[in-house]
């Protein structure tokens, strides 16, 4: 039985596990959760009545959690791309930045989202504001953080770049990373360049109207 992904394509967690399935080339099911696919709904609440996704199912076996689901398939399913390094202090420091990506960077993107689909004139304001602020210090701390690094921990694509990837995708939607943050603008485009994340997000092309804040004609 092949691996089955529960998720959708313009989730940004979904996208964080896709680059990490596509650059390893491991095959797989991409199971959409979606109005017009209410079977596919079905099988993920029962397996993870939490109601997040993505979720992974290999066999009877259901794995939740982005980074988690990632460790997991460099364990089962591992290839020529490690996305931790075997060192474990190196590994301690790639965590730590796929954790800043998410808690940092993705975290006040969706409070800006989430302002934004409430359709308050007043939260959506005040949900944007709050990201804006946060963002800024985001990009202020990155801007150093990848002096003189081709990806976000040195040489290598990790698990890190994985989160960051879709992380700074929607962020920039969100608040424009400016020509203060060379170094990070620089970043960005590196990770859309990659082909594992160009192929994530050409899959969510067509969605990009869902997206609250206004899709830039951009990317």
């Amino acid at each position: 039985m092949s691996l089955v992904l529960y998720g959708h394509p313009f989730s940004s967690y979904t996208q964080k596990v896709l680059i990490a399935l596509y650059e390893n080339s491991i095959p797989h099911e991409l199971r959409c959760i979606e109005p017009d696919a209410p079977q596919h709904t079905a099988e993920w609440l029962q397996r993870w009545p939490l109601r997040k996704f993505p979720l992974l199912a290999d066999g009877e076996r259901s794995v939740a959690e982005t980074s988690i689901i990632i460790e997991y398939l460099q364990l089962v399913y591992p290839g020529p791309v490690r996305l931790l390094p075997a060192d474990p202090m190196a590994a301690l420091d790639v965590r730590f930045l796929d954790r800043f990506f998410d808690l940092h960077v993705m975290s006040p993107v969706q409070h800006a989202v989430s302002g934004a689909l409430t359709g308050d004139p007043v939260k959506h304001k005040e949900g944007l504001a709050l990201a804006v602020e946060k963002l800024e210090r985001a990009y202020a701390w990155l801007e150093t953080q990848l002096a003189g690094k081709t990806w976000a921990s040195g040489t290598d694509f990790t698990l890190a770049d994985c989160a960051a990837a879709p992380s700074l995708f929607y962020a920039d939607w969100t608040h424009r990373i400016s020509e203060a943050y060379p170094a990070l603008r620089a970043y960005r485009a590196s990770l859309l360049a990659r082909p594992s994340f160009a192929r994530a997000v050409e899959e969510a092309r067509p969605y990009r109207a869902y997206f609250p804040l206004g899709a830039p004609g951009r990317d």
